[in-house]
């Protein structure tokens, strides 16, 4: 067998195992015939190592050949000549996809094996083994994929599965609030992406990597654009790379995410979701080589979420918003070290952070018997000492800054005030019009109470918007 059939039966492998996954525990939920939890299972466990067994086996491939650019084309699945479109489906195993991917099947296996205890007889159970699929599909072929269509569609799957996991305890009403907060937020991400996407077509003509990012091997390609093209395509990434990740004015989705079940928190906003938006940015380093202008708003970006975070983890009173503030620390600082040019640093902090954090965030349940354990051992309570980086500024200024960690950096109410309000109270103009034209038509008279009533509906959906940014 030749090495480029060896690599094709392996990448493919590495693909086609969370595809398979996906088919078996999807149709047979579809068909009204779900598999018991053993079954389910030892199904994701086989996948999951079938995955990691020929991403492995690729990653071996490469250190014994020196190879450091594996390409599996899959040829064009649409072609719009007079449109000069086509959708290439093409997978890269580089030094960025074959490490992240090896990570995903470790951590999702990792989870999975966590899972099937953690949420043993839960009435969701299946539900969430067809969402975890759906995130393992999602997540591989975004690391693999070779062009920006192929990754906005893993981009895709991950988004809604992670968004239909925060709403995974459907019968409460927070869950499925904070689901659609994330959902949105995340629409806000996925439109900068595809208005990218379109740009780097227009532009191009191509939506292939290895077309757009130069020939060379990551990260030591070469962008197929001009300094101001950059600086557009880079800042729309930067928008799609913040939504997902959390970065600021998006960091608000990220405590509500922790709403879902301790599993998918671990794996989601603690390793892998959270670090996709990072993992956009160094596939398109090259983009950021052509404009300093661009690596400067990176770098910024990064280094203010970090603060930001720092600030906000410090004021949480439960275990997993602290994690999760202290997650988007690192991604922060992550995104900084991107911006500045580290490429291999930054991807060595996201495997080691995200391996970190998941183990930190399986724990989460047991921390208070942890530190009750702790206390019986030493005979006492553990001393509490002010915070080190607070402990010189005057009292003023620690309750200002309380205050603003407490309130998320105000960004909630921001969006909420300066965003939602504006867009749900224009089409609700336009739902009053709409009806008093409907009136004219018909022939009746106006009716007077309506517009009351509507304005009392409308001041109190105002007073929940407000109530809901201060949560």
């Amino acid at each position: 067998m030749s090495q480029d059939s060896l690599t094709t039966i392996l990448g493919l492998t590495a693909v086609g195992a969370p595809a398979a996954l996906l088919a078996v525990v999807g149709l047979t939920a579809l068909l009204g015939r779900p598999l018991g939890e053993r079954l389910t299972a030892r199904l994701t466990q086989v996948a999951v190592s079938i995955g990691l067994a020929a991403s492995i086996g690729i990653l071996s491939v490469m250190l014994l050949t020196g190879s450091r650019n594996i390409v599996i084309d899959l040829g064009n699945w649409v072609a719009l000549d007079q449109q000069h479109f086509h959708l290439h489906v093409k997978f890269i195993f580089d030094r960025l996809s074959v490490p992240f991917a090896i990570l995903s099947f470790v951590l999702i296996g990792t989870i999975g094996a966590f899972a099937k205890h953690y949420l043993h007889r839960e009435a969701g159970f299946q539900r969430f083994f067809l969402l975890y699929a759906v995130f393992l599909f999602g997540m591989i072929v975004a690391s693999v994929a070779g062009t920006i269509e192929t990754l906005f569609f893993g981009w895709e799957l991950v988004g809604l599965s992670s968004a239909l996991l925060v709403a995974y305890f459907h019968q409460r009403t927070g869950p499925v609030v904070n689901g659609q907060r994330v959902w949105s937020i995340y629409r806000i991400a996925d439109a900068a992406f595809l208005i990218a996407a379109v740009t780097l077509h227009h532009n191009t003509g191509e939506g292939d990597f290895g077309v757009l990012m130069g020939s060379g091997a990551w990260p030591e390609g070469l962008a197929a654009l001009s300094s101001d093209q950059a600086l557009i395509v880079g800042l729309l990434l930067l928008a799609a790379a913040a939504g997902k990740s959390g970065l600021i004015p998006f960091s608000g989705w990220l405590p509500r995410a922790m709403e879902g079940p301790t599993p998918s928190s671990a794996v989601f906003y603690g390793a892998l979701s959270v670090h996709l938006g990072a993992f956009l940015l160094l596939r398109v380093s090259p983009i950021l080589d052509l404009s300093i202008i661009l690596s400067g708003c990176v770098v910024a970006l990064g280094l203010a979420t970090a603060v930001f975070a720092v600030i906000a983890a410090r004021v949480k009173s439960d275990v997993k918003s602290s994690l999760a503030f202290a997650s988007l620390t690192q991604v922060g600082i992550i995104t900084a070290e991107i911006g500045l040019g580290f490429r291999y640093l930054a991807l060595v902090h996201i495997i080691g952070h995200a391996c970190l954090r998941t183990l930190q965030l399986v724990r989460s349940p047991t921390l208070l018997q942890d530190y009750r354990a702790l206390e019986n051992a030493i005979g006492g309570h553990l001393s509490l000492e002010a915070d080190p980086l607070l402990r010189g500024l005057p009292d003023v200024w620690r309750e200002r800054l309380y205050r603003f960690g407490l309130e998320r950096g105000y960004f909630d109410a921001l969006i909420n005030g300066g965003i939602v309000a504006p867009f749900v109270g224009f089409f609700r103009w336009c739902n009053r019009q709409e009806l008093r034209w409907a009136e004219i038509l018909s022939g009746l008279p106006p009716d007077a109470a309506a517009p009351s009533a509507t304005g009392a509906t409308e001041q109190e959906r105002e007073r929940e918007l407000v109530a809901e940014s201060h949560r």
